[in-house]
């Protein structure tokens, strides 16, 4: 480890403790209602008894398989389309008006469509999660494939490639890096997604028992779930972080 990177370590590390510490002394002082804003020490109480005597964590498990499965579909058709407008204009200007059209709504929006369409179910948490996260990769899928040299579309078209080759052999390897940088978008956005369509469809997961715990005046139960569904975020973000610094590093190698 480097002392650049420890530095920037170290220099978060002291941030969150001031945060912890100023949380703290706001808590000790009783500026704010313990009923509304518990200390620390409760908070970390809670996490424990919640994954010691409670399904804290199969509540976690819940709203990660909500997240993961609404977001590999959300991937899956983000690059399906994405892929067919960067290597068809025929696509293009059939699919995208549409697409720019449905676009600026916000998943919020499309929440009583999904309601009438699958009730208060699975399938329509995993539909509003796939419509909220599908837009990031979609773009970049787009966009990845509308930087791809001349050159190579050039010499695709000198070897006669088929369409289905081209977008294997030369489309995705340099659309991936757009695509990746989407992906990590798009996950954060199934996160966020997973919690409020627990909340709508009362499924299992962090969500409910966030909202459980709000309307119980619950709050070292309430602040234990929004630190786990933190703590998710950044592992998830930092693992998919990690795996597109490693293809990158190992497409430099091959190039």
């Amino acid at each position: 480890m480097n002392r650049e990177r420890l530095g920037w370590m170290t220099g978060s590390l002291l941030v969150a403790a001031g945060f912890a510490v100023l949380w703290h002394a706001v808590c000790a002082m009783q500026w704010v209602s313990p009923v509304y804003l518990p200390s620390p020490g409760a908070v970390a109480a809670a996490l424990a008894d919640g994954f010691r005597q409670g399904n804290l964590a199969e509540l976690a498990l819940g709203t990660i398989a909500h997240m993961v499965y609404g977001w590999l579909l959300a991937t899956l058709l983000g690059i399906v389309l994405g892929t067919l407008i960067g290597v068809s204009p025929s696509a293009r200007a059939w699919l995208q008006p549409t697409l720019e059209y449905i676009r600026p709504l916000p998943a919020s929006a499309v929440v009583p469509v999904a309601i009438a369409l699958f009730g208060l179910s699975p399938a329509m948490v995993l539909g509003v999660i796939a419509f909220g996260a599908v837009w990031p990769v979609l773009l970049a899928s787009i966009h990845g494939f509308a930087v791809i040299e001349p050159r190579l579309i050039e010499t695709a078209r000198m070897l006669r490639m088929s369409r289905l080759a081209f977008i294997w052999k030369i489309g995705l390897p340099n659309a991936l890096p757009d695509i990746l940088s989407g992906a990590r978008l798009s996950l954060t956005v199934a996160l966020v997604l997973s919690v409020v369509g627990e909340m709508l469809a009362s499924q299992e997961g962090l969500g409910m028992a966030i909202l459980v715990a709000s309307r119980g005046y619950q709050s070292a139960d309430l602040f234990a779930g929004v630190v786990l569904l933190s703590l998710i975020g950044y592992v998830s973000d930092t693992a998919l972080k990690n795996a597109e610094r490693r293809f990158l590093r190992w497409r430099l190698r091959q190039d």
